[in-house]
């Protein structure tokens, strides 16, 4: 359950999906590519979901059963040849479900819509497609327990993307946290959505047998209600319902029928910020920990601090950890605690009273990755023997514990079986491409190599003077990549403008072209 653009809109709001510097394919391109089988299809991997050892990637549902050798895709109209993007995944046995959401643009200023929803019987040999949990219009009213409920019909996609989703194999329910839409569940495979009811902002309890008056709408500038925005969900071992909001965690021992939200009060026994961005589920003896990513978003005012909220008797306390990190996601390995953060993985084997951090990763020689240096950690999952991390700028996994790493991106090749207009042959390419050296911090160049070789890049300005020199060593046959950060040769950063560069490995030289533009 690892929301694509619930990141993004935790960041800032209504974010697009594309980050700066991250590579992705085109999207009408992707089918073509698809059986050349090029890897991961985007940079940016904010979604991660296993099965045994078969690894689920968002933004579009790529899969790897051999750790990475071979990854595949899923083939799917609603998915390919579209704007839609995988927003939400669950994996509950052989049943797949993922949420789709897009970027809508119409007036220019990114609003993240729902796209309706695929799910799989077969364990992803096939998928079955369903629309939006949107409101019929008119849907004015909500039957809740004795009370009859005033309400707005949400019924368009724009403000209700799919953040996060959980399958309920005991009964069959799909619960979906829909941001405007609220939190809705679905008996019937998708087929029909039934809006569930939570406390107001100003109540704390709510029970079918109580008659209420309140209002059921999403916040909208000063009406409506945060704790009414479904930003997470979860059903753990024990058929507890957890949803989170903006306002809080919301817990229900009954199938969503009761409810009570708990709050950040600057205690350290409550949350520490009450926007519950992400809720996982740690499997151990006794009652399972429940792990809540806590944010301050303004609305917990003084008493909001990011950070990681713990609760291990079914919330009846509260524990917080990791204050003042902004965490999206967690997985466990045995005993072993893993969060995705802003500042890198963190790891803890005492739970989670302390952590390390992994925030540069390395092979197995020590070399660096060459990640960006301002590359955050969106997600991890665990497989049998690794654990994957979701980044920014590329997919990683270790099966050392953490302590050694392998990456995983875009692979693009410069010569490609099958060349066509927007995946041409070249001997060299650049990307991104314009550049921006504040925003994107460094460039890649990738290129290949017949044989090993020394290889050098030399960077020239548009009138071929010289400005910068870097010896890259010797690298190995196949495709390479190495970074230039826009500095030249006294670490001065380079003025905007064209310029030319090129990799000289044994007899062979790469020529191109980069664009610098802050």
């Amino acid at each position: 359950m690892r929301p694509l653009s619930r990141i993004a809109l935790a960041l800032c709001l209504l974010a697009p999906l594309s980050r700066a510097g991250a590579q992705s394919l085109p999207a009408k391109s992707l089918q073509s590519l698809l059986e050349s089988k090029y890897g991961i299809l985007s940079n940016s991997v904010t979604n991660l979901a296993t099965r045994g050892d078969s690894v689920w990637v968002g933004p579009f549902l790529n899969l790897t059963t051999d750790r990475g050798a071979t990854w595949q895709v899923t083939d799917a109209d609603s998915l390919f040849g579209s704007p839609n993007r995988v927003f939400s995944i669950d994996i509950e046995g052989d049943r797949i479900w993922a949420g789709l959401g897009f970027v809508d643009n119409t007036s220019g200023d990114g609003v993240q819509s729902a796209a309706g929803f695929l799910f799989s019987e077969d364990g992803g040999e096939s998928f079955r497609y369903r629309s939006p949990q949107l409101d019929s219009p008119g849907d004015t009213t909500i039957v809740y327990g004795v009370s009859t409920l005033r309400a707005l019909d949400v019924i368009v996609p724009q403000q209700s993307p799919p953040f996060d989703i959980d399958f309920e194999p005991d009964s069959g329910r799909v619960w979906v946290a829909g941001w405007a839409s609220g939190l809705r569940r679905s008996s019937d495979n998708g087929a029909s959505w039934q809006r569930s009811v939570l406390p107001p902002d100003t109540a704390d309890f709510i029970h079918p047998d109580t008659l209420y008056e309140f209002r059921v709408e999403p916040q909208r500038g000063t009406t409506g209600w945060l704790n009414h925005m479904g930003f997470s969900v979860l059903v753990d071992e024990t058929g507890t319902v957890w949803a989170g909001t903006p306002a809080g965690v919301n817990r229900s021992p009954d199938g969503g029928r009761s409810w009570r939200r708990f709050g950040a009060d600057g205690s350290s026994g409550s949350l520490t910020g009450s926007w519950v961005i992400s809720i996982e589920e740690q499997q151990k003896p006794g009652r399972n920990p429940i792990w809540m990513a806590t944010w301050n978003a303004g609305e917990a005012g003084e008493a909001g601090r990011f950070g990681v909220t713990v609760t291990r008797d079914g919330g009846e306390t509260f524990e917080q950890s990791l204050i003042g990190e902004r965490i999206y996601d967690f997985a466990f390995q045995g005993d072993r605690i893993y969060a995705a953060g802003d500042a890198g993985l963190f790891i803890s084997d005492d739970d989670g009273f302390s952590w390390m951090t992994v925030g540069y990763f390395r092979d197995a020689s020590g070399t660096d990755l060459r990640l960006r240096p301002d590359a955050r950690v969106f997600s991890v999952a665990t497989t049998s023997d690794a654990v994957w991390a979701g980044t920014s700028d590329g997919l990683v996994r270790s099966t050392d514990g953490g302590n050694s790493w392998r990456a995983f991106r875009v692979n693009v090749p410069v010569n490609p079986d099958e060349p066509s207009e927007r995946v041409p042959r070249v001997e060299t390419y650049a990307y991104p491409n314009p550049f921006s050296p504040a925003g994107d911090r460094f460039v890649r160049i990738r290129y290949e190599l017949e044989a090993a070789d020394p290889v050098e890049l030399t960077v020239y300005d548009f009138e071929m003077h010289r400005i910068r020199a870097v010896d890259e060593g010797v690298q190995l046959p196949g495709l390479n990549e190495l970074t230039w950060d826009g500095l030249d040769e006294d670490g001065v950063r380079v003025a905007n403008g064209p310029y030319f560069y090129v990799v000289e490995a044994g007899d062979s030289s790469f020529w191109g072209k980069i664009l610098v533009i802050e």
